[in-house]
Protein backbone atom coordinates (compact mmCIF):
# COMPACT_ATOMS: atom_id res chain seq x y z
CA UNK A 1 0.00 0.00 0.00
CA UNK A 2 1.49 3.10 -0.69
CA UNK A 3 2.80 5.57 2.08
CA UNK A 4 3.73 9.08 1.38
CA UNK A 5 7.16 9.65 2.97
CA UNK A 6 6.08 13.27 3.90
CA UNK A 7 2.93 11.66 5.86
CA UNK A 8 5.69 9.09 7.64
CA UNK A 9 8.53 11.60 8.91
CA UNK A 10 6.35 15.28 9.78
CA UNK A 11 5.72 15.89 13.24
CA UNK A 12 1.82 15.97 12.35
CA UNK A 13 2.56 11.71 11.42
CA UNK A 14 -0.49 9.50 12.61
CA UNK A 15 0.68 6.31 14.55
CA UNK A 16 1.16 2.57 13.38
CA UNK A 17 -1.26 0.99 11.35
CA UNK A 18 -3.74 -1.45 13.33
CA UNK A 19 -5.38 -4.70 12.08
CA UNK A 20 -8.13 -6.29 13.41
CA UNK A 21 -8.14 -10.03 14.08
CA UNK A 22 -9.39 -12.88 12.15
CA UNK A 23 -10.09 -15.81 14.96
CA UNK A 24 -13.92 -17.30 14.34
CA UNK A 25 -15.68 -18.01 17.20
CA UNK A 26 -14.47 -15.54 20.12
CA UNK A 27 -16.59 -14.78 23.38
CA UNK A 28 -16.98 -11.34 24.65
CA UNK A 29 -14.88 -9.90 26.81
CA UNK A 30 -16.00 -10.03 30.85
CA UNK A 31 -16.80 -7.21 32.92
CA UNK A 32 -13.55 -6.40 34.55
CA UNK A 33 -12.24 -5.74 30.73
CA UNK A 34 -12.71 -2.60 28.57
CA UNK A 35 -11.49 1.13 28.95
CA UNK A 36 -10.31 3.48 26.12
CA UNK A 37 -7.26 3.34 24.27
CA UNK A 38 -5.99 6.83 23.45
CA UNK A 39 -4.07 7.23 19.95
CA UNK A 40 -2.71 9.94 17.55
CA UNK A 41 -4.03 10.23 14.33
CA UNK A 42 -5.11 12.30 11.14
CA UNK A 43 -8.39 12.14 9.13
CA UNK A 44 -8.77 9.27 6.48
CA UNK A 45 -9.68 10.04 3.12
CA UNK A 46 -11.76 8.02 2.81
CA UNK A 47 -13.59 5.00 4.55
CA UNK A 48 -14.38 3.16 1.48
CA UNK A 49 -13.01 -0.35 1.44
CA UNK A 50 -12.70 -0.21 -2.59
CA UNK A 51 -11.02 3.06 -2.58
CA UNK A 52 -8.59 2.86 0.14
CA UNK A 53 -5.24 2.41 -1.21
CA UNK A 54 -2.91 4.51 1.36
CA UNK A 55 -1.83 3.78 4.88
CA UNK A 56 -3.55 6.80 6.37
CA UNK A 57 -7.25 5.73 5.40
CA UNK A 58 -6.19 2.04 6.28
CA UNK A 59 -5.61 2.54 9.98
CA UNK A 60 -9.63 2.65 10.09
CA UNK A 61 -10.61 1.01 7.21
CA UNK A 62 -8.99 -2.27 8.86
CA UNK A 63 -11.12 -1.80 12.10
CA UNK A 64 -14.71 -1.35 10.53
CA UNK A 65 -14.82 -4.00 7.77
CA UNK A 66 -13.13 -7.38 6.98
CA UNK A 67 -12.93 -9.91 4.17
CA UNK A 68 -13.05 -13.57 2.93
CA UNK A 69 -9.60 -14.19 4.58
CA UNK A 70 -6.67 -12.11 6.70
CA UNK A 71 -3.27 -12.22 7.37
CA UNK A 72 -2.85 -14.57 9.91
CA UNK A 73 0.02 -14.23 12.78
CA UNK A 74 2.70 -15.86 10.66
CA UNK A 75 1.15 -13.30 7.61
CA UNK A 76 0.07 -16.08 5.92
CA UNK A 77 -3.63 -16.34 4.52
CA UNK A 78 -6.12 -16.99 7.27
CA UNK A 79 -10.01 -17.80 7.50
CA UNK A 80 -11.84 -14.27 8.02
CA UNK A 81 -15.60 -14.36 6.93
CA UNK A 82 -14.73 -17.46 5.44
CA UNK A 83 -14.24 -20.66 7.47
CA UNK A 84 -12.24 -22.44 5.15
CA UNK A 85 -11.94 -22.94 0.90
CA UNK A 86 -11.04 -25.84 -1.55
CA UNK A 87 -8.85 -25.21 -4.88
CA UNK A 88 -8.89 -26.78 -7.83
CA UNK A 89 -6.65 -29.65 -9.48
CA UNK A 90 -5.77 -26.73 -11.97
CA UNK A 91 -5.29 -23.99 -9.06
CA UNK A 92 -7.80 -21.59 -10.71
CA UNK A 93 -10.62 -22.46 -8.88
CA UNK A 94 -11.37 -21.36 -5.27
CA UNK A 95 -14.43 -22.40 -3.63
CA UNK A 96 -14.86 -20.23 -0.38
CA UNK A 97 -17.50 -21.43 2.43
CA UNK A 98 -18.76 -19.06 4.68
CA UNK A 99 -19.45 -18.76 8.77
CA UNK A 100 -23.13 -18.83 9.20
CA UNK A 101 -23.99 -16.19 11.76
CA UNK A 102 -21.26 -13.50 10.38
CA UNK A 103 -23.24 -10.33 10.68
CA UNK A 104 -22.91 -6.64 9.65
CA UNK A 105 -22.71 -4.52 12.67
CA UNK A 106 -26.78 -3.75 12.27
CA UNK A 107 -27.29 -7.22 12.56
CA UNK A 108 -27.71 -8.27 9.16
CA UNK A 109 -26.15 -11.56 8.26
CA UNK A 110 -23.66 -11.50 5.66
CA UNK A 111 -24.34 -14.20 2.92
CA UNK A 112 -21.98 -14.61 -0.54
CA UNK A 113 -24.08 -12.58 -2.65
CA UNK A 114 -22.60 -9.92 0.09
CA UNK A 115 -19.38 -10.09 -1.80
CA UNK A 116 -20.14 -10.38 -5.29
CA UNK A 117 -21.54 -7.44 -4.97
CA UNK A 118 -19.12 -5.36 -3.08
CA UNK A 119 -16.20 -6.85 -5.65
CA UNK A 120 -18.83 -5.77 -8.38
CA UNK A 121 -18.92 -2.15 -7.39
CA UNK A 122 -15.02 -2.19 -6.63
CA UNK A 123 -14.56 -3.02 -10.26
CA UNK A 124 -17.35 -0.45 -11.65
CA UNK A 125 -15.74 2.45 -13.26
CA UNK A 126 -17.68 4.82 -11.55
CA UNK A 127 -16.44 3.82 -8.69
CA UNK A 128 -13.55 5.10 -9.72
CA UNK A 129 -11.01 2.49 -7.58
CA UNK A 130 -7.43 2.92 -8.17
CA UNK A 131 -6.84 -0.97 -6.37
CA UNK A 132 -9.35 -3.01 -7.87
CA UNK A 133 -7.56 -3.74 -10.89
CA UNK A 134 -4.21 -5.04 -8.79
CA UNK A 135 -5.65 -6.89 -5.97
CA UNK A 136 -8.98 -8.22 -8.13
CA UNK A 137 -7.84 -8.14 -11.38
CA UNK A 138 -6.34 -12.15 -12.02
CA UNK A 139 -10.51 -12.84 -11.18
CA UNK A 140 -11.51 -13.84 -14.83
CA UNK A 141 -14.28 -11.42 -15.94
CA UNK A 142 -12.70 -8.33 -13.52
CA UNK A 143 -11.24 -6.60 -16.78
CA UNK A 144 -14.28 -6.14 -18.28
CA UNK A 145 -16.30 -4.69 -15.53
CA UNK A 146 -13.23 -2.49 -15.26
CA UNK A 147 -13.62 -1.50 -18.81
CA UNK A 148 -16.96 -0.69 -18.33
CA UNK A 149 -17.68 -3.93 -20.87
CA UNK A 150 -19.66 -5.93 -18.15
CA UNK A 151 -21.65 -5.16 -15.46
CA UNK A 152 -20.72 -8.55 -13.53
CA UNK A 153 -17.78 -10.17 -12.52
CA UNK A 154 -17.89 -13.85 -14.46
CA UNK A 155 -15.14 -15.13 -12.45
CA UNK A 156 -17.28 -15.22 -9.53
CA UNK A 157 -20.36 -17.27 -8.48
CA UNK A 158 -22.47 -17.80 -5.82
CA UNK A 159 -23.67 -21.14 -5.27
CA UNK A 160 -25.52 -20.56 -2.15
CA UNK A 161 -26.39 -18.01 0.83
CA UNK A 162 -22.71 -19.49 2.28
CA UNK A 163 -20.78 -21.02 -0.74
CA UNK A 164 -18.33 -18.11 -3.27
CA UNK A 165 -16.43 -19.68 -6.38
CA UNK A 166 -13.73 -17.60 -7.60
CA UNK A 167 -11.99 -19.07 -10.91
CA UNK A 168 -8.75 -16.67 -11.31
CA UNK A 169 -6.87 -16.87 -14.76
CA UNK A 170 -4.00 -18.57 -13.62
CA UNK A 171 -2.69 -20.41 -10.48
CA UNK A 172 -0.79 -17.79 -8.53
CA UNK A 173 0.43 -18.62 -5.44
CA UNK A 174 -0.52 -15.28 -3.83
CA UNK A 175 -3.79 -15.18 -4.92
CA UNK A 176 -5.07 -15.49 -1.52
CA UNK A 177 -2.97 -12.89 -0.01
CA UNK A 178 -4.17 -10.42 -2.74
CA UNK A 179 -8.06 -11.33 -0.57
CA UNK A 180 -6.97 -9.78 2.39
CA UNK A 181 -6.85 -6.19 0.64
CA UNK A 182 -9.43 -3.84 1.39
CA UNK A 183 -10.71 -4.02 -1.61
CA UNK A 184 -11.97 -7.21 -1.04
CA UNK A 185 -13.67 -6.37 2.16
CA UNK A 186 -17.53 -6.87 1.95
CA UNK A 187 -19.91 -3.94 2.04
CA UNK A 188 -23.57 -3.45 2.75
CA UNK A 189 -25.16 -2.84 -0.51
CA UNK A 190 -28.02 -0.72 1.71
CA UNK A 191 -25.13 0.98 3.47
CA UNK A 192 -23.37 2.23 -0.01
CA UNK A 193 -27.07 3.31 -1.55
CA UNK A 194 -28.06 5.81 1.50
CA UNK A 195 -25.39 8.18 -0.52
CA UNK A 196 -22.10 9.64 -1.58
CA UNK A 197 -21.38 9.82 2.03
CA UNK A 198 -22.30 6.22 3.07
CA UNK A 199 -18.78 5.92 4.24
CA UNK A 200 -18.65 8.59 7.04
CA UNK A 201 -21.85 6.16 8.87
CA UNK A 202 -20.47 2.97 7.75
CA UNK A 203 -22.45 -0.63 8.38
CA UNK A 204 -18.87 -2.78 8.56
CA UNK A 205 -18.22 -6.26 9.71
CA UNK A 206 -14.75 -5.56 11.23
CA UNK A 207 -13.88 -5.31 15.29
CA UNK A 208 -15.33 -2.01 15.96
CA UNK A 209 -17.79 0.55 15.18
CA UNK A 210 -17.53 4.56 13.88
CA UNK A 211 -19.31 6.07 17.21
CA UNK A 212 -17.79 9.86 16.56
CA UNK A 213 -15.68 11.60 14.21
CA UNK A 214 -15.25 15.08 14.32
CA UNK A 215 -12.70 16.04 11.63
CA UNK A 216 -9.60 17.91 12.87
CA UNK A 217 -10.32 16.66 15.80
CA UNK A 218 -11.20 13.34 17.30
CA UNK A 219 -12.38 10.27 16.05
CA UNK A 220 -13.98 7.20 18.45
CA UNK A 221 -14.01 3.46 17.49
CA UNK A 222 -16.45 1.73 19.93
CA UNK A 223 -16.55 -1.76 20.48
CA UNK A 224 -18.39 -4.04 18.05
CA UNK A 225 -20.41 -6.45 20.25
CA UNK A 226 -21.46 -8.55 17.46
CA UNK A 227 -17.75 -9.28 15.96
CA UNK A 228 -17.94 -12.87 14.90
CA UNK A 229 -13.91 -13.32 15.69
CA UNK A 230 -12.08 -12.11 18.93
CA UNK A 231 -14.44 -9.71 20.59
CA UNK A 232 -12.27 -6.39 21.02
CA UNK A 233 -11.32 -6.27 25.21
CA UNK A 234 -11.31 -2.54 25.10
CA UNK A 235 -14.50 -0.84 24.88
CA UNK A 236 -13.44 2.31 22.81
CA UNK A 237 -10.33 3.22 21.16
CA UNK A 238 -10.12 7.45 20.87
CA UNK A 239 -7.42 8.77 17.97
CA UNK A 240 -6.78 12.38 18.54
CA UNK A 241 -6.40 14.08 15.46
CA UNK A 242 -3.76 16.22 14.69
CA UNK A 243 -3.26 16.56 18.43
CA UNK A 244 0.31 18.12 18.20
CA UNK A 245 3.78 16.64 18.86
CA UNK A 246 3.16 12.57 19.72
CA UNK A 247 6.41 12.46 22.17
CA UNK A 248 4.76 15.57 23.51
CA UNK A 249 1.21 14.14 23.60
CA UNK A 250 2.64 10.89 25.47
CA UNK A 251 4.88 12.51 27.79
CA UNK A 252 1.60 14.22 29.26
CA UNK A 253 -0.06 11.20 29.24
CA UNK A 254 -2.91 11.75 26.62
CA UNK A 255 -1.93 9.35 24.57
CA UNK A 256 -0.88 5.95 25.19
CA UNK A 257 1.27 5.14 22.47
CA UNK A 258 3.68 7.38 20.56
CA UNK A 259 5.78 6.93 17.06
CA UNK A 260 9.59 7.62 17.56
CA UNK A 261 10.91 9.96 15.02
CA UNK A 262 14.55 11.19 14.77
CA UNK A 263 14.17 14.20 16.86
CA UNK A 264 13.46 12.32 19.74
CA UNK A 265 15.69 9.09 19.20
CA UNK A 266 18.22 9.72 22.07
CA UNK A 267 15.86 10.48 24.48
CA UNK A 268 13.66 7.21 23.75
CA UNK A 269 16.95 5.14 23.38
CA UNK A 270 18.39 6.62 26.49
CA UNK A 271 18.74 3.54 29.22
CA UNK A 272 18.68 5.75 32.22
CA UNK A 273 16.19 7.50 31.12
CA UNK A 274 12.03 7.80 31.39
CA UNK A 275 11.08 5.71 28.26
CA UNK A 276 13.77 3.30 27.48
CA UNK A 277 12.12 0.81 29.06
CA UNK A 278 8.38 1.39 26.79
CA UNK A 279 10.70 1.73 23.77
CA UNK A 280 9.64 -1.16 20.84
CA UNK A 281 11.67 -1.35 18.20
CA UNK A 282 10.57 -4.06 14.85
CA UNK A 283 11.05 -4.14 11.31
CA UNK A 284 8.70 -2.83 9.04
CA UNK A 285 8.37 -4.49 5.38
CA UNK A 286 8.82 -1.13 3.43
CA UNK A 287 10.24 0.35 0.36
CA UNK A 288 11.33 3.60 0.28
CA UNK A 289 12.28 5.26 -3.12
CA UNK A 290 12.68 7.99 -5.48
CA UNK A 291 11.05 7.12 -9.01
CA UNK A 292 11.33 8.48 -12.56
CA UNK A 293 9.38 9.66 -14.87
CA UNK A 294 10.46 7.00 -17.32
CA UNK A 295 8.61 8.44 -20.17
CA UNK A 296 10.01 11.89 -20.60
CA UNK A 297 12.80 13.85 -20.41
CA UNK A 298 15.58 13.25 -19.35
CA UNK A 299 14.66 10.15 -17.63
CA UNK A 300 13.93 7.99 -20.48
CA UNK A 301 17.60 8.24 -20.71
CA UNK A 302 18.89 5.08 -18.41
CA UNK A 303 22.47 7.30 -18.25
CA UNK A 304 20.70 9.78 -16.55
CA UNK A 305 18.70 7.75 -13.72
CA UNK A 306 22.08 5.84 -13.04
CA UNK A 307 23.71 9.32 -12.85
CA UNK A 308 21.44 10.29 -10.53
CA UNK A 309 20.84 7.16 -8.39
CA UNK A 310 24.84 7.17 -7.86
CA UNK A 311 25.59 10.76 -7.15
CA UNK A 312 23.36 9.71 -3.64
CA UNK A 313 25.76 8.53 -0.67
CA UNK A 314 23.00 6.72 1.37
CA UNK A 315 25.39 5.44 3.80
CA UNK A 316 25.37 9.32 4.98
CA UNK A 317 21.57 10.20 4.60
CA UNK A 318 20.96 6.76 6.80
CA UNK A 319 23.91 7.64 9.23
CA UNK A 320 23.63 11.66 9.75
CA UNK A 321 19.79 11.70 8.58
CA UNK A 322 17.57 9.50 9.99
CA UNK A 323 20.34 8.16 12.72
CA UNK A 324 20.38 4.88 11.76
CA UNK A 325 16.75 4.57 12.14
CA UNK A 326 16.31 2.94 8.86
CA UNK A 327 18.90 0.29 7.16
CA UNK A 328 20.30 1.52 3.48
CA UNK A 329 18.65 -0.26 0.21
CA UNK A 330 20.11 -1.41 -2.63
CA UNK A 331 17.40 -3.12 -4.02
CA UNK A 332 13.31 -3.36 -3.54
CA UNK A 333 12.52 -6.51 -1.82
CA UNK A 334 13.75 -5.51 2.31
CA UNK A 335 15.13 -7.83 4.46
CA UNK A 336 12.73 -10.74 5.78
CA UNK A 337 10.72 -10.59 2.79
CA UNK A 338 10.87 -14.53 1.16
CA UNK A 339 12.72 -14.18 -1.98
CA UNK A 340 15.10 -11.30 -0.51
CA UNK A 341 18.65 -11.36 -2.60
CA UNK A 342 21.42 -10.67 -0.51
CA UNK A 343 23.65 -11.12 -3.35
CA UNK A 344 21.91 -8.35 -5.47
CA UNK A 345 24.23 -5.90 -7.22
CA UNK A 346 23.03 -2.84 -6.33
CA UNK A 347 24.44 1.03 -7.91
CA UNK A 348 27.13 2.55 -5.78
CA UNK A 349 27.96 5.91 -4.90
CA UNK A 350 30.42 7.22 -7.28
CA UNK A 351 30.32 10.67 -8.61
CA UNK A 352 33.04 10.32 -10.98
CA UNK A 353 31.20 7.36 -12.58
CA UNK A 354 27.79 9.50 -12.25
CA UNK A 355 29.58 12.49 -13.82
CA UNK A 356 30.77 9.87 -17.12
CA UNK A 357 27.57 8.75 -17.48
CA UNK A 358 26.08 12.23 -17.98
CA UNK A 359 28.86 12.85 -20.50
CA UNK A 360 27.71 9.79 -22.21
CA UNK A 361 23.87 10.45 -22.20
CA UNK A 362 22.48 11.96 -25.29
CA UNK A 363 22.77 15.56 -23.25
CA UNK A 364 26.52 15.39 -23.01
CA UNK A 365 26.26 18.04 -19.76
CA UNK A 366 24.23 19.05 -17.21
CA UNK A 367 24.15 22.37 -18.83
CA UNK A 368 22.19 21.15 -21.62
CA UNK A 369 19.38 19.26 -19.15
CA UNK A 370 15.71 20.44 -18.91
CA UNK A 371 14.56 22.09 -15.68
CA UNK A 372 13.95 19.09 -13.43
CA UNK A 373 11.33 18.86 -10.92
CA UNK A 374 10.78 16.31 -7.70
CA UNK A 375 7.09 15.94 -6.87
CA UNK A 376 6.62 15.05 -2.95
CA UNK A 377 3.67 14.97 -0.41
CA UNK A 378 2.81 17.70 2.28
CA UNK A 379 1.34 20.61 3.19
CA UNK A 380 2.34 24.11 3.81
CA UNK A 381 5.93 23.63 1.96
CA UNK A 382 8.02 21.84 4.63
CA UNK A 383 10.23 19.12 2.58
CA UNK A 384 11.53 16.13 4.30
CA UNK A 385 15.43 16.00 5.90
CA UNK A 386 16.32 13.44 3.62
CA UNK A 387 14.42 15.12 0.23
CA UNK A 388 16.64 18.48 1.40
CA UNK A 389 20.29 16.29 1.59
CA UNK A 390 19.25 13.88 -1.55
CA UNK A 391 18.75 17.89 -3.24
CA UNK A 392 21.92 18.99 -2.09
CA UNK A 393 24.14 15.80 -2.92
CA UNK A 394 23.09 16.22 -6.07
CA UNK A 395 23.62 19.96 -6.39
CA UNK A 396 27.10 19.19 -4.58
CA UNK A 397 28.02 16.43 -7.13
CA UNK A 398 26.49 16.92 -10.10
CA UNK A 399 25.97 20.59 -10.67
CA UNK A 400 22.14 20.24 -10.42
CA UNK A 401 19.87 22.04 -9.20
CA UNK A 402 16.24 20.09 -8.47
CA UNK A 403 13.25 21.95 -7.72
CA UNK A 404 10.42 20.46 -4.97
CA UNK A 405 7.12 20.30 -6.01
CA UNK A 406 4.60 19.58 -3.16
CA UNK A 407 1.01 17.85 -3.51
CA UNK A 408 -1.73 17.86 -1.01
CA UNK A 409 -1.49 14.23 0.29
CA UNK A 410 -4.65 13.27 -0.97
CA UNK A 411 -3.66 14.35 -4.49
CA UNK A 412 -0.73 12.64 -4.56
CA UNK A 413 -1.43 9.42 -3.00
CA UNK A 414 -4.42 8.93 -5.63
CA UNK A 415 -2.83 10.71 -8.74
CA UNK A 416 0.42 10.31 -8.94
CA UNK A 417 0.62 8.50 -12.06
CA UNK A 418 -1.33 11.82 -13.94
CA UNK A 419 0.70 14.40 -11.38
CA UNK A 420 4.44 13.25 -11.36
CA UNK A 421 6.76 15.91 -12.53
CA UNK A 422 10.38 14.43 -14.03
CA UNK A 423 11.19 12.60 -9.92
CA UNK A 424 8.55 11.45 -7.35
CA UNK A 425 9.24 9.67 -3.63
CA UNK A 426 7.32 7.53 -1.98
CA UNK A 427 6.99 4.39 -0.07
CA UNK A 428 5.60 1.25 -0.36
CA UNK A 429 4.29 -1.12 2.93
CA UNK A 430 3.84 -4.80 2.10
CA UNK A 431 0.08 -5.78 1.65
CA UNK A 432 1.30 -9.30 2.12
CA UNK A 433 4.61 -11.02 1.98
CA UNK A 434 5.21 -12.18 -1.54
CA UNK A 435 7.63 -10.78 -3.82
CA UNK A 436 4.78 -9.92 -6.29
CA UNK A 437 3.47 -7.31 -4.17
CA UNK A 438 7.12 -5.04 -4.36
CA UNK A 439 8.08 -6.25 -8.30
CA UNK A 440 5.20 -6.83 -9.79
CA UNK A 441 2.77 -4.24 -8.40
CA UNK A 442 5.51 -1.83 -8.64
CA UNK A 443 6.98 -2.17 -11.93
CA UNK A 444 5.37 -4.48 -14.16
CA UNK A 445 4.39 -2.47 -17.23
CA UNK A 446 0.44 -2.58 -16.41
CA UNK A 447 0.30 -1.81 -13.07
CA UNK A 448 -1.80 0.77 -12.00
CA UNK A 449 1.13 1.32 -9.22
CA UNK A 450 3.94 1.54 -11.96
CA UNK A 451 4.03 5.28 -11.35
CA UNK A 452 7.27 5.83 -13.28
CA UNK A 453 5.58 3.91 -16.07
CA UNK A 454 9.25 1.58 -16.48
CA UNK A 455 8.82 -0.91 -19.12
CA UNK A 456 11.03 -3.08 -20.13
CA UNK A 457 9.94 -6.11 -21.78
CA UNK A 458 12.44 -9.09 -20.15
CA UNK A 459 10.96 -8.07 -16.98
CA UNK A 460 7.65 -7.77 -17.41
CA UNK A 461 8.16 -11.51 -19.09
CA UNK A 462 10.17 -12.58 -15.86
CA UNK A 463 7.57 -11.26 -13.49
CA UNK A 464 4.34 -13.26 -15.28
CA UNK A 465 6.86 -16.43 -15.41
CA UNK A 466 7.23 -15.85 -11.79
CA UNK A 467 3.25 -15.16 -11.00
CA UNK A 468 2.32 -18.53 -12.39
CA UNK A 469 5.59 -20.78 -11.58
CA UNK A 470 4.22 -23.26 -8.86
CA UNK A 471 8.07 -24.30 -7.76
CA UNK A 472 8.76 -22.07 -4.72
CA UNK A 473 12.36 -21.77 -5.34
CA UNK A 474 12.51 -21.04 -9.16
CA UNK A 475 9.59 -18.39 -8.71
CA UNK A 476 11.82 -17.12 -6.05
CA UNK A 477 14.76 -17.13 -8.34
CA UNK A 478 13.16 -15.48 -11.23
CA UNK A 479 11.76 -12.35 -9.07
CA UNK A 480 15.62 -12.14 -8.42
CA UNK A 481 16.20 -12.12 -11.66
CA UNK A 482 13.55 -9.46 -12.57
CA UNK A 483 14.62 -6.93 -9.43
CA UNK A 484 18.16 -7.14 -10.46
CA UNK A 485 17.13 -6.30 -14.33
CA UNK A 486 15.27 -3.31 -12.26
CA UNK A 487 17.73 -1.86 -10.25
CA UNK A 488 20.54 -2.28 -13.31
CA UNK A 489 17.69 0.18 -15.31
CA UNK A 490 17.64 2.42 -12.63
CA UNK A 491 13.88 2.26 -12.87
CA UNK A 492 13.98 4.29 -9.71
CA UNK A 493 16.82 4.91 -6.55
CA UNK A 494 16.27 2.59 -3.47
CA UNK A 495 16.50 4.47 -0.85
CA UNK A 496 15.82 2.39 2.40
CA UNK A 497 14.14 0.25 4.52
CA UNK A 498 11.66 1.07 7.46
CA UNK A 499 11.98 0.47 11.00
CA UNK A 500 9.09 0.80 13.69
CA UNK A 501 10.02 2.81 16.60
CA UNK A 502 7.51 3.31 19.52
CA UNK A 503 6.88 3.90 23.00
CA UNK A 504 4.08 1.99 24.54
CA UNK A 505 2.63 2.88 27.73
CA UNK A 506 3.59 -0.13 30.72
CA UNK A 507 -0.65 -0.29 31.13
CA UNK A 508 -0.83 -1.00 27.66
CA UNK A 509 -1.02 -4.93 26.71
CA UNK A 510 -0.69 -6.91 23.60
CA UNK A 511 0.12 -4.00 21.66
CA UNK A 512 2.44 -6.12 19.51
CA UNK A 513 3.97 -4.89 16.17
CA UNK A 514 4.49 -7.60 13.64
CA UNK A 515 6.60 -7.43 10.56
CA UNK A 516 4.35 -4.90 8.65
CA UNK A 517 4.41 -2.78 11.80
CA UNK A 518 0.76 -3.65 12.74
CA UNK A 519 -1.21 -4.19 15.48
CA UNK A 520 -4.10 -6.82 16.15
CA UNK A 521 -6.22 -3.51 18.13
CA UNK A 522 -9.03 -6.27 19.37
CA UNK A 523 -6.30 -8.19 21.04
CA UNK A 524 -4.97 -4.92 22.97
CA UNK A 525 -6.37 -4.39 26.81
CA UNK A 526 -5.67 -1.83 29.41
CA UNK A 527 -4.86 -2.28 33.05
CA UNK A 528 -6.40 -0.17 35.59
CA UNK A 529 -3.85 2.98 36.65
Amino acid sequence: MRKAKYILLALVLFSSLLLGGCQIGGSSPSATEGGTLHLYGIDPLTLDPAISGETTSHQYVVQLFSGLVCLGDDLQPAPDIAQEWDVSNNGRTYTFYLNKGVSFHDGREVRAQDFKYAWERACHPATGSTTAATYLGDIIGVAEVLAGKAGEISGVRVLDDYTLEVTIDAPKSYFLAKLTYPTAFVVDKENVASGGGWWRSPNGTGPFKLKEWQENNLLVLERNELYYGEVAKLASVEFHLWAGIQMNLYETGEIDVADVYIQYIDKATDSAGPFYRELEIAPEISFYYIGFNTKEPPFDDINLRRAFSMAIDKDKIVSLVFRDMVQRADGILPPGMPGFNQNLSGLDYDVAEAKELIARSRYGSVANLPPITLTTAGWGGQVSLELEAIVSQWRQNLGVEVTIRQLEPPRFLYYLKQEKDEMYDIGWVADYPHPQNFLEVLFHCNSENNYGEYNNPAVNQLLVRAGIELDTALSYSLYQQAEQKIVDDAACIPLYFGENYILVKPYVNDYELDPQGLVKLNKVSITPH
